[in-house]
Order: C-alpha cells, then structure tokens, then sequence
C-alpha cells in the first residue's frame, strides 16, 4: 500500500528517476576507499625524529598548509607534571623545524588540560619555546570559546559537550602532537584521542568539566571518542605522533617509559594511529574507537590500505604492557549483560 503522504505524481517520478539512479549508487558503493600514507622514522633525536617525519610526506601536507592562515598545534598535557605523560618540547621544536620554512603566518600552541593548563607549559619549558620561536601559547580553558557536541552520558542519555571552538577553525591547519601511550579505559591513546577527548573544555574558577561527558565507561568513551572524531575531522590536518619514549603500563599519566625510539606523522589521523599500535605490539582489534572511526570513513584502520613511508612496522614492534585494568576495559567487545532483555 502506498503511504498517504506519497502522491501518484510522485510515485510516477520516483519510478521514472529510480533506472538512472541505480548505476550511481552501485558506483557509490564499488568505489574503493583511498589509500593512505604514513611516515614511521627511526633514530636516536627526538627532535629530528619528528621533523623528518613530517618531511617525508611533504607533498601531502604542504597543499593543504598553505591555504591556511593560521597553525594550531594541539599538546597532550593529560599531566602537568609528568613530563613523561606529556609533549616533549624537543617534538614541538621539531614540528617548528618542519614549518619555519614553510609556513609564515601566526603558530598557536593549544591545550586544555584536564588541570591547569599554564601549569604544564610552564613545567614542560613551552614558555621557553614560544619565547624562542615566536609563538603563542593558549590555554583553551581561560580562552573559553566552544562548539556544543552531542555525547552519550554513562546512562547512554545524550549530554551536550563544549569542546574548544578553535580546534574547528576552518582558517587553521590543525596539528596533533601527541605520544604513544596506554591507557586506562580504551586501551592506548594516540592522535585522534588527544584531540578527541582533549577538546572538551573544563571551568576555570568555575565548578564543570565538560571532560567528565566524554570519559565515562568503557562503552561509553570509546563511543564518545568516535563522535568527537566525526564531529571534528573536517578540521584535521596532520597527526604527529612522537613515540622517542613511549609509555607503558597505567597510562596515561602514571606509566614507565619505553625506548620506541620512533615518530610517526600522517595526514590520515586512522592510519597514524593503526601504525602506532602496532608498533605498540597491540592487537588492533581492541582498539573500539579507531574501528568506528574507519567504519564510518573516518580514515584507513586496514594496513593492507596504508603505505608506509620509511622504517618498516616490524622493525620497530615494542610490545607495550597494558593497564592493569585491560581485561575490563575489552568489556566494551561483549553485549551489555548489565542491561535488561531488548523489548520491542
């Protein structure tokens, strides 16, 4: 029976554009997702590490760089006292290297740290880097300028989410300058976490943190990382990750450090961060949020879709020891048994 709402004179359209519609949505669906390309470096400086990294996939980034006006350069302060938790400033020196000269306009360095976001610059020498190479330094938290996101709450109720509006500058070429660690709740955090789940804002002087939507439960977070994701890759545009000394262990503020030795720099956030897992030694297939990520065309999470540019994975595979908490962060694998039969 034919709807109400659908008239015969619609019907007879709809009939007679279905044939030519057809073949495009077959061409839709065949069409193939493109590759990726990853940097992997491997050496003995930190700092040359990274900028060689981002070199070797220049021509992917230079196009894009320079139709922006600004760069915005998100660290990873998860603490801001454990360096080892922490951007290194002889990565953001290297990223520096890669864009003196290449990139004229105004660089931002960004955070919003779940303490105090000044704090950490101060304690990681950023201030010393800025005043060296003429950048700003901005504490996302005071600046306080945000774009709503809808998230899930530990409830699964949708919760609204201030995430900071800059990192959604059409104008800027986003960076994610982060590191290879573990992690608490969804196993290992990299570029898409650090951006994800480090862009909801948090009061200052002011009793709400809007990063408590975000990171609640091992179902909920992965799914929240994913949202974030979607919300945000337009405005992605290079993922650097610095893995000279990862972290192991209860990350990712509490962990020991391992000498990966590596850096890692893409343009496919996805891509960046399958690569780091596996040079982590992690089993892909616990990774919850990437895997959404690629599912909805966020990004490669397939390596046989990845070109690796430099050092080969297995040459640089340090198996990573996880939270103590691992088996209860899989959880989020299995059905929700803590729910009641599905109705309806």
């Amino acid at each position: 029976m034919t709807p109400r709402w659908i008239n015969r004179r619609d019907l007879l359209r709809l009939a007679a554009i279905a044939p030519a519609c057809a073949p495009l949505a077959a061409q839709n669906i065949a069409t193939p997702t493109p590759r990726s390309t990853v940097a992997l470096v491997h050496g003995d400086n930190r700092r040359k590490n990274i900028a060689n990294a981002m070199t070797a996939i220049d021509g992917q980034i230079r196009p894009i760089l320079r139709t922006k006006k600004n760069v915005v350069i998100k660290v990873n302060n998860v603490s801001t006292q454990n360096q080892l938790a922490a951007s290194h400033a002889d990565a953001i020196h290297g990223i520096l290297d890669y864009l003196e000269p290449r990139f004229k306009g105004p660089v931002h360095l960004v955070e919003s740290s779940a303490g105090d976001t000044m704090v950490g610059f101060e304690n990681f020498k950023y201030n010393r880097v800025a005043q060296e190479r003429k950048i700003a330094l901005i504490d996302l938290n005071r600046e306080g300028k945000y774009k709503v996101v809808p998230m899930i709450n530990y409830d699964l109720h949708a919760q609204p989410c201030r995430m900071a509006a800059r990192l959604f500058d059409p104008d800027a070429f986003v960076i994610s300058a982060c590191m290879l660690k573990t992690h608490n709740v969804v196993v290992a955090t990299l570029s898409i976490k650090n951006m994800a789940l480090g862009a909801p804002l948090h009061g200052v002087g002011e009793r709400w943190n809007d990063k408590r939507v975000v990171h609640n439960g091992v179902r909920q977070t992965q799914y929240n990382i994913f949202l974030g994701a979607q919300a945000m890759k337009s405005c992605w545009h290079l993922a650097v990750i610095d893995g000279y000394e990862g972290m192991e262990g209860n990350g990712p503020s509490s962990g020991n450090p391992v000498a990966s030795r590596v850096a890692i720099a893409s343009t496919d956030f996805v891509a960046a961060d399958r690569v780091g897992v596996d040079a982590m030694g992690i089993n892909p297939d616990w990774m919850g949020y990437l895997k959404f990520c690629s599912e909805f065309g966020l990004g490669n999470f397939d390596s046989a879709k990845i070109d690796i540019r430099g050092e080969k994975v297995a040459s640089v595979v340090k198996k990573y020891q996880l939270h103590a908490d691992i088996e209860r962060e899989l959880e989020w694998m299995g059905p929700m048994q803590e729910l009641p039969k599905k109705i309806g």
